[in-house]
């Protein structure tokens, strides 16, 4: 049994059909009965969610925490990194040993260095094709807002601190989808993958997680 906790990129925003979303193909490529915890707009580290894996039956535990909080503006960065150890802390109440694999947030441009919050584009109100845009201003996290580059730092601060958890991986989310990929395939909406991003996501996934299982692991940390 695998559980991943995610956005509606997990959810499966732009994608043909549930099977074609990239969780969708990565259980079924690696034979993983799947419980799909990724909720549009509303991936915000959330106690009651950590609860909730907590008491599911697990074999593999996945978590992609930025986007939401991001263009929600949501945190800072001085209660986003102690909400983070506090959702892993809850899982590993019920989970001791499970496998964890902590992934950062895809690439998004208008995201990358720019907080939120994110809004509807009112351009494209009238062109029928809804796109996305962040309402922050450009650079500024002196005071500790959160654009997707400071998430990744802070997500890499968190592992720092877990070091004496084994069972504790790692996932860039820009080696899963990254500006040179934005650039061949363009995110739809300026926020959600396309179908074929769908699939390069899958497959880069099932790279990193093939032989997942507790005594086999090969993520590196």
């Amino acid at each position: 049994m695998w559980i991943h906790h995610g956005s509606s990129i997990s959810q499966g925003s732009n994608a043909t059909e549930p099977s074609e979303t990239w969780l969708g193909m990565v259980a079924r490529r690696m034979g993983y009965d799947v419980t799909n915890l990724g909720f549009g707009g509303s991936c915000f580290v959330d106690q009651f969610m950590a609860r909730t894996i907590r008491d599911l039956r697990a074999d593999v535990i996945s978590l992609n925490f930025g986007i939401n909080v991001v263009n929600l503006d949501g945190m800072k960065h001085r209660v986003f990194v102690p909400a983070v150890h506090g959702f892993l802390d809850t899982i590993r109440d019920g989970h001791p040993e499970t496998p964890i694999v902590l992934s950062s947030p895809l690439y998004c441009g208008i995201h990358e260095d720019t907080p939120g919050p994110g809004a509807f584009d009112p351009e494209t109100f009238v062109t029928g094709r809804q796109r996305f845009i962040a309402t922050g201003t450009q650079g500024d996290t002196a005071n500790g807002r959160l654009t997707l580059q400071t998430v990744r730092e802070a997500l890499k601060e968190v592992m720092s601190h877990r070091a004496d958890d084994p069972n504790l991986y790692y996932i860039e989310g820009t080696d899963l989808f990254g500006e040179k990929d934005a650039e061949a395939m363009p995110l739809t909406d300026n926020l959600h993958p396309s179908p074929d991003a769908h699939r390069l996501i899958g497959e880069r996934v099932v790279e990193r997680m093939t032989g997942l299982e507790p005594a086999t692991l090969t993520l590196a940390r």
